[in-house]
């Protein structure tokens, strides 16, 4: 494990992209073993230094495969999709894990972890749905939403509304009529910091059923600036409510869900992540998100 000496030390980073396109995109996240004696402080520090939307450090369990601890630049978070698909990938890359079942230990209790072929999956719980009349005690409404995008009511995909959904992280996830419209979007990220603020969201999962690809189920972009997050190119925990909201909603009636994002940023990054629900008479259990990573470089952070 790394020695931290009380004076200065150097702590070793890899860059990882998670949920990468083929070879190419992804969601870059710093990955930070050994990381037993590192305070909150530190990995706080570190993971501001490393600049990343999140970085994993990882430590031993005594519970599970792995204890994960995920940061922000500028706070701790209790799960994060990229940053865990990025973790396990580099961790299947260099022999600490093989194909099948392992766990992470994080704040919020244990998931699982499956490993197939050297793309890593992680567990999502069963969803749990707000729906926007539902956010009155909060003084947010559907048009606040709205508003914080500057979209209007024609831009949506009429068949559903903005909704709230949980399934570890809550998101609000809102569906648009169409590529354009979404490719459009103007966020009013202080509105958006203000609206998540008062419904403790990570962020909005904007996404469209407008393709254009057999590839893909939807295609998304998300904004989470409380997070420091203006944008990101792939977030595995909005994407679980997503797959959710597809099969629940929108009557997708797939096991299998694949979602892609990043494409709408500039400069894109595409990115793919692949759902698999987990049903129990017709019902949604529980789910994984999965996907691969790619080591793009590793950095030295002096703390």
């Amino acid at each position: 494990m790394s020695e931290i000496h009380a004076v200065s030390s150097i702590i070793n980073a890899q860059i990882v992209n998670g949920f990468v396109r083929g070879q190419e995109g992804g969601n870059p996240a710093g990955v930070v073993l050994d990381a037993d004696n590192l305070t909150e402080a530190d990995m706080l520090n570190i993971a501001g230094k490393i600049g990343l939307s999140e970085t994993a450090f990882v430590s031993r369990s005594k519970t599970e495969g792995f204890k994960l601890d995920f940061f922000t630049p500028n706070r701790r978070i209790a799960h994060c999709g990229h940053a865990t698909i990025a973790t396990f990938s580099y961790l299947a890359e260099i022999g600490l894990v093989a194909d099948g079942l392992t766990s992470k230990e994080t704040v919020d209790g244990p998931r699982k972890i499956i490993i197939k072929e050297g793309a890593a999956y992680m567990e999502q719980l069963a969803p749990r749905y707000r729906q926007s009349s539902d956010w009155t005690e909060e003084g947010v409404s559907a048009e606040d939403i709205l508003k914080s995008l500057n979209l209007a009511p024609q831009d949506l995909d009429q068949r559903i509304d903005p909704v709230l959904v949980n399934t570890g992280n809550s998101f609000v996830v809102i569906a648009v009529k169409d590529r354009q419209v979404l490719h459009n979007i103007q966020p009013d990220f202080d509105a958006i910091t203000r609206i998540s603020d008062k419904l403790d969201l990570i962020g909005y999962y904007v996404f469209t059923t407008d393709v254009g690809s057999q590839e893909i189920d939807a295609t998304t972009r998300m904004f989470a600036p409380r997070y420091a997050i203006e944008e990101e190119s792939a977030t595995g925990m909005a994407a679980g409510p997503l797959a959710c909201v597809l099969f629940d909603y929108l009557g997708l009636e797939k096991e299998k869900i694949v979602i892609g994002q990043g494409s709408f940023m500039a400069p894109p990054s595409p990115s793919l992540i692949t759902v698999e629900l987990i049903l129990d008479n017709g019902k949604i259990a529980g789910l994984m998100a999965g996907g691969y990573g790619k080591v793009m470089k590793k950095m030295e952070i002096e703390i």
